[in-house]
């Protein structure tokens, strides 16, 4: 049960955010999904003596809800709270709250630099809880006295915020942290993720082609190391369907968390190379065969970089990016055109060069160290950086016989970081392949776990499921971030409330075939869709929930097995809102044709009550992103308790080759509406002999 002792801050009550200043009230115009537009009230302003700034939109008095939705970004900066004004179409947060009877709210929380240091860590929770009461003093300052309810919801390190609002504070009546993590998810996540690709960087097509529809077993045609790196992902958590990813993306935000690890544990980087027990030791090893380490001298360098943050100078101003997948973005700094040649580069047909330090050994930049991006014929390109130097001012100093130091020692060595961070909780199951037959941890590990530090430091607090209001969780099934951690959060509610309380105030949603990114542009159209719809619907579902008592789709149904999210193929027990489908080339996942004939597809779409009505269905056939074929004929019909509709097309595929034909399909709660298209898709193979 809960703690009776813990202590629920109380913004009403805190001298620091009693002084709201306002400096900006206008009223504008903001153009919706649909090609209209909407006039709203834009209010900006700080609390006086703190560094919180803050920006509501608040509708019109005859479309306000008395309610409003606050967006909490994975890494906060100096402008975050303006970060909202950036978006557009169906991306745009403000324009769906103000279309739907909603202010949107937003916040720097605090933070006076982009992931700055900041000596209190309870300054996330604590500005936001300040900003919401004071959201709620100005709605009735505008339109009257009533109740106003007020939504958290953010993803990924902005999840992390949400619950620890919703644990720590009083000041909202619900939330919805979305793609979230555990308390050990940092820096986990990433470093296996990025010792998987390092090891798999030569066979990932081929299993990515054993996942597909109509393949075969994933571990086919690996090496020893190969099958043991993959199975390393898949029994930590990682969806095997993700791996897709391994060739397309780079490792993330283990950039800009790794400086981190350096301080909060220095001596690994040593201990890794030196120490029996960790890869660095093993002289046969994966890691001793990618380690680059060269010294060599300066010949010439230049810089004409224009670029501030990964921005040109005039774009600088207010950065945009605050999504799960792009906000930490915002903290790495870009080369630009800068280069040093030098009279030796690393040389070889299978270099690895992700995390390549250029640390400079002599000379006025002496001690400086820039990051890698590339290597174009003796000149090294310096790329995107966290925690590195200033370009222009390192260039500047280089001088021709300097010496430097090429190396990706620490890169490597972080790679395998979480094999001794193994948490004495049990209940991390995923960690259970490093631990022997007596729960003991198998590898070397480090003196503390700083993965709650990471967790306390990014948002103030260690989940404790504490939960006090409502709460909508919804993570997805082709996001490499471990779902089964918001699995773990679910049980923790459980765990401290009480299964009845937990029936009352919490759901768990998990979306399928959708990535971490919350955005409508997924960047692989043909693989994963975008879960903004749902995400929309789960906020007002969970406003009708708080306000009105109406109960929304129960959890998800699925089950836990070796840490992989199986959902339920049963749509009475699949709940959530996503829509199911299912496509079928002439009756099978998989067919064989000849080139020149006609191969018949049929999409059987299953739509939940939760899921609304049957909008769309739309084609792929050879891999066209835009998806360009309809189908040749739908039916809709109700069949025990659920929507169901078939929607039939043909194809002929002219030339021999494997072929991925994909259904995307749509259902809507609300008609028509551009904000709440609930998204997925399924994928057939045909082979064209």
């Amino acid at each position: 049960m809960t703690q009776k002792n813990k202590v629920i801050y109380d913004a009403k009550k805190d001298v620091a955010f009693q002084k709201p200043v306002i400096d900006c009230r206008e009223i504008k115009e903001r153009k919706t999904a649909d090609g209209g537009s909407v006039a709203y009230h834009y209010i900006h302003g700080f609390f006086e003596g703190t560094s919180v700034k803050f920006l509501f939109c608040f509708p019109q008095k005859e479309q306000f809800q008395w309610r409003f939705i606050q967006h909490l970004s994975p890494f906060p900066g100096p402008d975050e709270e303006l970060a909202g004004l950036d978006k557009h179409g169906e991306d745009d947060f403000i324009a769906f709250a103000l279309t739907h009877g909603m202010a949107y709210v937003e916040s720097n929380m605090g933070s006076g630099a982009v992931f700055g240091s900041e000596p209190d860590s309870t300054i996330f929770y604590r500005s936001s809880a300040a900003v919401a009461e004071h959201c709620r003093v100005v709605a009735q300052e505008l339109f009257g006295e009533h109740k106003v309810y007020g939504f958290a919801f953010g993803g990924s390190g902005g999840g992390y915020k949400t619950m620890s609002c919703l644990e720590n504070t009083n000041a909202f009546d619900g939330g919805i942290p979305f793609v979230i993590g555990s308390p050990v998810s940092l820096p986990n996540c990433l470093t296996v993720w990025a010792h998987g690709a390092r090891l798999l960087r030569h066979c990932w097509e081929r299993i990515v082609d054993a996942a597909e529809p109509g393949g075969h077993d994933i571990y086919d045609g690996l090496n020893e190391e190969e099958a043991a790196a993959l199975r390393e992902l898949i029994c930590i958590g990682v969806p095997p369907r993700t791996i897709v990813g391994l060739g397309v993306n780079d490792d993330g935000a283990l950039p800009v968390l790794a400086p981190t690890v350096h301080m909060m544990d220095p001596t690994y980087f040593t201990d890794f190379w030196t120490k029996p027990g960790y890869l660095g030791t093993a002289p046969d090893s994966s890691a001793v065969r990618d380690r680059i380490r060269m010294r060599t001298k300066v010949v010439a360098a230049a810089n004409s970089s224009t670029e501030k943050n990964g921005l040109s100078e005039d774009k600088a101003a207010i950065d945009g990016r605050n999504g799960t997948d792009d906000a930490w973005q915002k903290m790495m700094s870009d080369g630009g055109s800068a280069y040093i040649e030098v009279e030796e580069v690393p040389r070889g047909d299978d270099l690895y060069l992700r995390g390549v330090d250029i640390i400079f050994e002599s000379g006025k930049a002496k001690g400086r160290k820039l990051r890698l991006g590339s290597i174009e014929g003796n000149r090294l390109i310096p790329g995107m950086s966290f925690g590195a130097d200033d370009f222009a001012q390192i260039i500047s100093m280089i001088q021709p016989g300097d010496e430097i130091l090429i190396d990706n020692s620490d890169y490597i060595a972080i790679q395998t970081y979480h094999r001794h961070q193994v948490p004495d909780d049990l209940s991390f199951h995923a960690f259970d392949q490093y631990r022997d037959t007596d729960g003991k941890p198998i590898y070397p590990q480090r003196d503390t776990v700083i993965s709650y530090g990471f967790t306390a430091g990014g948002c103030g607090s260690v989940q404790d499921g504490q939960i006090q209001g409502k709460v909508i969780v919804m993570n997805n099934l082709m996001d490499g971030d471990f779902p089964w951690q918001a699995d773990w959060y679910r049980r923790k509610v459980e765990e401290v409330n009480g299964e009845e309380f937990a029936m009352k105030n919490f759901r768990l949603w998990y979306n399928d075939n959708c990535p971490h990114g919350d955005a409508s542009e997924v960047g692989d159209d043909l693989r994963v869709v975008s879960y903004l719809g749902m995400l929309r619907q789960a906020l007002l579902d969970l406003a009708d929930w708080t306000e009105k008592g109406t109960e929304p789709t129960p959890t998800s149904g699925y089950r836990l097995i070796d840490n992989q999210v199986i959902l339920d193929e049963d749509p009475k027990t699949r709940c959530g809102v996503q829509p199911m489908v299912k496509l079928l080339a002439e009756g099978g996942e998989c067919a064989k044709v000849k080139a020149g004939e006609q191969v018949r597809f049929y999409a059987d779409v299953t739509m939940p009550e939760a899921s609304g009505e049957f909008e769309s269905a739309e084609f792929s056939f050879e891999g066209e992103q835009d998806y360009p074929y309809t189908g040749e004929g739908t039916k809709t019909w109700s069949e025990e308790g659920v929507r169901r509709a078939s929607v039939t097309a043909t194809h002929v595929f002219d030339k021999p080759g494997t072929y991925f034909p994909t259904v995307r399909v749509v259902s809507n709660r609300q008609k028509g509406d551009a904000y709440t298209r609930l998204r997925n898709l399924c994928r057939a193979r045909v082979v064209v002999e």
